[in-house]
């Protein structure tokens, strides 16, 4: 009887793998016929969520300054350490420093072959000097094409769809080398 019993349940574990089978196909099969959405991207803009999280850019104020006071909190939060920071002090004033504050980073970049874009560093930033940006395009031909530094990080800024400088602003955005990204937020 026990080799009645290990058939029968064979049998219905048969079954129920090609029912649950046949129920997951069905899902794939009826998306075959729908209408497909395709972008020709580059020359048609992308449409990307608000809340996507791509490439950082560091922010600056309205003054035009660097909002970074090189506290290495971001550095502390990362759990990838994906994020390297040399401080400096600048003992100049206001008006003649790059930062707002009398420190300020000297050295800010980025390792995005370990960065997992958590979010993290932005969270843990007390002056909101860095945040996610929407950039996606890191295709790149070898690792070390990967590290960001602080200017191209500062210059990310001004790629945002809807980001214009100010007066003040205008000096720093004119070092951006690169275009602004071609897409759409919704």
């Amino acid at each position: 009887m026990p080799i009645l019993s290990d058939i029968i349940n064979a049998a219905k574990e048969v079954i129920e793998v090609a029912r649950t089978t046949a129920q997951g196909m069905s899902v794939t099969l009826s998306h075959i016929p729908a209408k497909k959405d395709t972008v020709q991207y580059p020359d048609e803009p992308v449409q990307i969520y608000r809340r996507f999280r791509g490439e950082h850019f560091l922010d600056v104020n309205e003054d035009g300054k660097e909002k970074c006071v090189s506290c290495f909190l971001c550095a502390a939060a990362c759990p990838a350490d994906a994020i390297y920071i040399e401080g400096a002090e600048d003992a100049r004033s206001y008006a003649e420093r790059i930062g707002q504050d009398h420190r300020y980073a000297r050295v800010y970049q980025i390792d995005y072959g370990r960065c997992i874009l958590c979010g993290f560093c932005v969270d843990a930033c007390p002056t909101d000097a860095i945040n996610h940006g929407h950039n996606f395009e890191w295709a790149v031909y070898t690792p070390g094409e990967m590290v960001k530094d602080k200017d191209y990080l500062l210059a990310n800024k001004w790629r945002e769809p809807g980001v214009e400088p100010n007066e003040k602003q205008k000096a720093l955005a004119a070092k951006q080398k690169l275009g602004k990204f071609n897409m759409i937020l919704k």
